[in-house]
C-alpha cells in the first residue's frame, strides 16, 4: 500500500509540476519523493513509537526498531514528511509552505491506500455497530473504520485539495486546507474507532489519543489559511 501511494504520488506530483506557477520542476520530482518516502517512513515509525508506544520504549529501547511490532503514526509521518520537504526546499531556495504546498494534494490518496492495507491487515477496527455493513469480527459486528478513514481522509480529501490547488492559491492556503480537512475527518472517525488498548480513552470517556493530536492541525490549519488569505501571498 506504501508503495501504491508512492506511485501515485510521483505521477500526480509530475502532472502538478506541469502547472506555470509550479516550485518544483519535472526533473525535481523524483528528488522530492524520495525526500518524502524518508520522511514518511523514519517519521511515522518515530511518531508511533512516541506518541502510541513509548510504554513499550520505556521497558525495552530497542522497541524502536521492532518494526514487526506496534505500526505507523500519521502524526508523525506528517512532521517527517515537513521536515523532508523542508530540508529539499532549502536546495531549492524554497520555503516551507511553498514545498508543502506542492506536496499536500499528493498524500491524501496514499493516507487511503494505507487505510485499505490496514483493512486487509485485520487491524483497526471500529467499534460494536448494528449497520448493515459491519464485519463480523470474532463473532462481533464491527464498525470498518479503516474504509471510513479511507474514504474521508484518502479519496474525499484528495478531490478537495486536488480541485482546489488547481489555481493559484494564496500561500499556505493549500497546506492549512489539507490540516483542516484531515483534522476534521479524523476528528470524527475517531468516534467509530477504538483506542489503542494500552492508551484507552485519555479524558472525558470519549477523548482519544489520535483526537488529542489532531485538534491542533485543525487550529493550525485554519490559522494558515486565514493569514493566506490576508496577506494573500501568492
Amino acid at each position: 500500500m506504501y508503495l501504491f501511494g508512492f506511485i501515485v504520488a510521483l505521477l500526480l506530483a509530475n502532472k502538478r509540476s506541469q502547472q506555470a506557477w509550479s516550485p518544483i520542476t519535472k526533473p525535481q520530482v523524483e528528488d522530492l519523493i524520495f525526500y518524502a518516502m524518508l520522511g514518511v517512513i523514519l517519521g511515522g515509525r518515530l511518531g508511533y513509537v512516541f506518541f502510541y508506544g513509548w510504554q513499550q520504549l520505556m521497558v525495552d529501547p530497542l522497541y524502536l526498531f521492532k518494526i514487526t511490532q506496534g505500526g505507523m503514526s500519521f502524526h508523525g509521518g506528517l512532521v517527517g514528511v515537513m521536515v523532508a520537504v523542508w530540508l529539499y526546499g532549502r536546495k531549492l531556495e524554497h520555503d516551507l509552505w511553498v514545498m508543502t504546498d506542492f506536496v499536500a494534494p499528493l498524500v491524501p490518496l496514499g493516507l487511503g491506500f494505507g487505510r485499505i492495507g490496514n483493512f486487509i491487515n485485520g487491524e483497526l477496527w471500529g467499534k460494536p455497530t448494528e449497520m448493515p455493513w459491519g464485519f463480523i469480527v470474532n463473532g462481533v459486528s464491527l464498525h470498518p473504520s479503516q474504509l471510513y478513514e479511507a474514504l474521508l481522509e484518502g479519496f474525499i480529501l484528495f478531490w478537495i485539495i486536488w480541485l482546489y490547488s488547481q489555481i493559484k492559491r494564496p500561500k499556505m492556503a493549500v497546506s492549512g486546507l489539507f490540516l483542516v480537512g484531515y483534522g476534521l475527518f479524523r476528528f470524527f472517525i475517531e468516534f467509530y474507532r477504538v483506542p489503542d488498548a494500552h492508551l484507552d480513552y485519555l479524558a472525558l470517556g470519549w477523548v482519544t489519543m489520535g483526537q488529542i493530536l489532531t485538534m491542533p492541525m485543525i487550529l493550525v490549519g485554519a490559522y494558515l489559511m486565514i493569514s493566506a488569505y490576508k496577506s494573500n501571498n501568492q
